[in-house]
Parts: structure tokens; sequence; C-alpha cells
């Protein structure tokens, strides 16, 4: 069989083989720089410290250092360091993060002010629901307005493509000025950087409807009303709840930048402390956990879409 041909869809199971090797080989190469010392391993783990002062067991060095004080130890004809080939510590194996998955959430805070993992992501979760609800709600209608109406396009459109432009975390700071240090600026940030680019995106699905089912509504007779809720909004359904998945992706990208405006909450936070304790088996941690998230979500909505509109031709 032919894995590799033009416009042809692969069989289910090499498809399902594809997909699980998509996922495999950035953890095999991950697997292999942690576990084979040859490959990587720029520094030195300390076993034994030897005659050299500031050595300690599990200390981390470079290997350019390890090898100058082996050599001074040796030329001295005193007790020799010892150590082994390791990664910087902010390149925890795959075990070690595996493990984090758990401790992460059973381990206490440091600080009684900072936040269990869970209650971060719920945090960040909130921050992500509101801002891209509110972005949705507006931005879908007018987008649908603007690709149905050519005066609601010349009349949105024009200073949308200049907004779009402007980065949203540039408005932090008006943002907490405006509507305080909490949940409120952060959520903000989430709707600006998805609502100018969502009302383009929908205006362009919009224009992509067939012509013919637009001809066919006018010669029976219908008006711009029905034009637009009986033809338009349900010729582009498929296509809008598709664009509504992408543009959820591009929400999650905001969450960092939105997380770091006002008073520190959510995932960000929890993975800036974890950085500071050097604790870099947690941040990786919630790292994957955050691509975990949206990727459930995503396949979620791919699953309930194909049941919403099950005559459409499966892309995935």
């Amino acid at each position: 069989m032919q894995l590799i041909a033009v416009n042809r869809k692969l069989d289910r199971g090499p498809r399902r083989a594809v997909t699980l090797a998509s996922f495999a080989l950035p953890v095999l190469i991950w697997a292999l720089v942690s576990y084979v010392p040859f490959l990587w391993h720029p520094q030195v783990e300390i076993t034994q410290s030897g005659s050299v002062s500031y050595f300690s067991e599990g200390l981390l060095v470079d290997r350019e250092v390890f090898d100058r004080e082996y050599d001074k130890a040796l030329e001295n004809e005193t007790a020799l360091p010892e150590g082994k080939p390791a990664n910087p510590v902010y390149l925890p194996a795959p075990h070690e993060v595996a493990t984090a998955f758990v401790t992460a959430f059973t381990t206490e805070p440091k600080r009684r002010s900072e936040s269990w993992l869970h209650e971060s992501l719920w945090s960040s979760i909130q921050v992500i629901f509101w801002g891209f609800v509110l972005s949705s709600i507006i931005g879908i209608p007018l987008g649908i307005l603007a690709g149905t109406y050519d005066f609601f396009s010349r009349l949105f459109e024009p200073f949308i493509e200049f907004f779009r432009y402007l980065p949203a975390p540039a408005f932090g700071a008006l943002a907490v000025a405006v509507l305080g240090i909490y949940q409120a600026p952060k959520i903000a940030i989430i709707f600006i950087g998805t609502f100018f680019q969502q009302v383009l995106v929908v205006a362009n699905t919009t224009r992509k409807l067939d012509p013919s089912l637009l001809e066919a509504a006018q010669t029976l007779g219908a008006k711009n009303k029905s034009m637009l809720f009986r033809v338009v909004v349900p010729g582009i359904l498929p296509d809008l709840y598709r664009d509504v998945r992408i543009l959820l992706g591009w929400a999650w990208t905001y969450l960092i930048v939105a997380e770091l405006i006002g008073t520190s909450s959510g995932i960000t936070w929890f993975i800036t402390q974890q950085a500071r304790y050097k604790n870099f088996d947690n941040v990786f941690a919630a790292i994957i956990m955050i691509g975990i998230l949206g990727l459930t979500i995503d396949l979620i909505l791919a699953w309930l879409g194909r049941r919403l509109f099950p005559w459409q031709k499966e892309t995935k």
C-alpha cells in the first residue's frame, strides 16, 4: 500500500499508526536525549566530591568545570571527584515529568498564598471560557453581517483590519486601569486577542456560501431577514463550527500573556513559581497538561461536530 499519495486518504489502520507516531517520535527523541549519555548530557552530576571543596553530591556542573577540577586533583595526587553524565536541570527526563503529573496535584504549595495545581487549572479554564464566549457572542454575529451585507463589511472590516495588528498584550496596563487587577483584565486580553480575528474569519467563511443557494432563495421571494436566518446562517453552520474550534486554540495561546496581567493566578503563575524553585519537572508537566486539556476539548468538539453535522465530509 502506498502511504504517500496526492489527495488520497490513508486506511484506518495506517492512519492510526501515523497519528500515534506523531506523538511517539517527539517522546522518543526526548527519551534518547535523556537516557543515552553520549547524545548530549553537557553536564556532570557529582556522585563523589573527592578533594574539590565546592563539589557536593547531586550538584550539577558543566563538563568543562568537572574535567578541570579532575585534572587538578589528578595532578596534585588528591582524591578524585566522581560524577555521571547529566542534562541541565531545565531538561528533566520523561519519567520525572510523568511522576510530576501525580505529585504536582498532591504536593502542597510552599506558601499559603499560592494555589494548588488543580486550582490554577480551574482559574485558567474560567479565563479562557469567559474571554472566548464574550468574543463569540459579539464577534460571530458581526462576522456574519459583514460577510452577508456589503454595508456592514465596509462599516466594520476596515477598522478591524487595522486593529487586529495591534498586539493584545499592549492593552494590559489599560485593562488593569479600567477593569481592576483580578480576572477581568485577563478575560479582556483573551477577548482582544480573538475577537478581531474572529470577525474577519467568520466574515470570510460567510462569503464562501454557495451563491446558488442565495439565488434560489431570491427566486422563491425570500427577503433580507429570511435570507439571513433561513439560508445564510444554516448554510454556514458546519464551517462556522469548524472556525470556532480553530479560534478557541488561538484563545489558549493568549492565556500565558493574559495571566501575567494584574494579580498572579492560573496555570501561568504555577509555572512561574515552579520555575523559580527549579522544579522543572512540574513546569513540563503543567505545560503538557495545557496541551492535553486543549486537545481533549478540541476532540470533544470534533466528536460533537460529527453528530451535529453528519452530512459533512470528514476532514480528519
